[in-house]
């Protein structure tokens, strides 16, 4: 198999690789390509994963490229993972959201709008080119948030293409390990958007697990998601960490003011990191790379590719078209939820009606989604002032003129209509 990795210069980059060392049965691997914009970066990068593999005994040849057009020839699949702007754009988006009284974060709320404005005209150029140049059955795995937008590009435009996110994963290892089982024996009933879901089940040969949990470390299963025990309690549910954006609005922006940014930290990590991968000597993935978050994100990536190539069929939880699961929104919405890889696609289980607290939040977030694509795609500052109203935690008008205009100022260097 012939892998692409757009974006393969991040520093996250060595933990897919240290995936593929110890997973590759599961996912027999002839080549590696790494694509990505900085050579000096694509440089380190890539001889710390070469040295990885090798220290593996792992055949695969790794190759780092500039040429987007030569990274994708011939490829079996490709995985997106970049982040247009950087880390100094994410510390944007982290930021300038507080001067109106929002949280800065680069998924959710404005940040997350002004990301996905950024992000969609890129990723779009790049399925192009692997429309032209990738085997005619390759798959993209879009790991490039916000992943429910990008995906949805993706999709509308014609591409075969898949969301993966970390969140359900994570809990499908924390449980597993809680109960002392083998991850794979574990199936979460995860529904929702990307990073707006939620944990309805939790179950085990055939039993669900769940309300022992609730009822016996709800304190815990709180503390994980940073959110009350009294809200998990009332929900019968665990909410993703991400809800607490929404759940908890008013703590977390406080906790953001007093802060550094998520940015910030992570700059210095990949500071750390970059000097690393620079050292000959290393050939293992560095202690330091838990700390740039994405757990268990190579399991992930791997399960999912060694099931497009025929793997087990059982379910995993990725982001695709409704397609009537959630009968609330359109069928050409894309949700996070299990799906199974089965006749060349996905097919979604199915799923049983969400309450209506959860129903109407997800609601609201889809149209905030579809407007936001429609910026993204077409541009203009009216697309972009409605679909930052539509987001639930902005609404009123005059915060969303102004933080409008905030978004358009950070960003007009990556719009090409601004």
């Amino acid at each position: 198999m012939k892998l692409a990795i757009v974006g393969g210069g991040s520093t996250y980059t060595p933990e897919l690789i240290d995936g593929f060392a110890r997973l590759r049965e599961a996912l027999p691997l002839e080549e590696v390509r790494l694509v990505d914009p900085d050579e000096s970066r694509l440089a380190l990068v890539a001889g710390m994963s070469r040295r990885m593999l090798a220290h593996a005994g792992h055949p695969a040849r790794v190759i780092g490229t500039t040429d987007l057009v030569a990274g994708v020839a011939d490829a079996d699949a490709v995985l997106v993972q970049l982040r247009v702007g950087g880390q100094h754009a994410r510390h944007a988006d982290e930021t300038w959201p507080h001067e109106v009284g929002c949280i800065g974060q680069e998924t959710t709320g404005p940040g997350g709008l002004a990301k996905a404005l950024r992000t969609v005209p890129v990723v779009l150029r790049i399925a192009e080119a692997v429309r032209r140049h990738a085997k005619p059955d390759a798959w993209i795995v879009d790991f490039t948030n916000p992943v429910g937008i990008v995906t949805r590009a993706l999709l509308e435009a014609g591409h075969r293409a898949v969301g993966l996110c970390n969140v359900a994963i994570g809990f499908q290892r924390r449980y597993a390990s809680l109960f002392g089982v083998e991850h794979d024996r574990v199936h979460l009933g995860h529904v929702g958007l990307n990073h707006l879901t939620w944990e309805r089940s939790v179950t085990i040969d055939g039993r669900d697990r769940l309300p022992e949990l609730i009822a016996d470390r709800l304190g815990d299963l709180a503390d994980e998601v940073h959110l009350a025990p009294e809200l998990l309690a009332q929900l019968g549910v665990v909410p993703s960490y991400y809800l607490r954006y929404y759940y908890a609005h008013d703590e977390v922006l406080r906790e953001q003011l007093a802060e550094p940014s998520r940015a910030e930290a992570v700059q210095a990590i990949e500071r750390e990191l970059l000097g690393l991968y620079a050292d000959d000597s290393q050939h293992e993935k560095p202690a330091a790379l838990e700390g740039r978050g994405g757990a268990f994100y190579s399991e992930a990536a791997i399960e999912l590719l060694a099931a497009m190539q025929g793997g087990a069929d059982r379910a995993r939880v990725v982001n695709l078209r409704n397609d009537g699961v959630l009968p609330f929104l359109p069928d050409d919405h894309v949700i996070e939820v299990p799906a199974v890889f089965r006749d060349g696609g996905f097919v979604a289980e199915p799923v049983a009606p969400l309450a209506d607290d959860l129903a109407g939040l997800v609601s609201a977030v889809a149209g905030y989604e579809r407007l936001a694509l429609d910026a993204a795609v077409h541009g203009g500052r009216e697309r972009v002032l409605r679909a930052m109203r539509a987001h639930p935690l902005v609404l009123q008008h005059d915060r969303a003129e102004r933080l409008t205009d905030l978004l358009l100022a950070e960003n007009a260097r990556f719009l090409e209509w601004a």
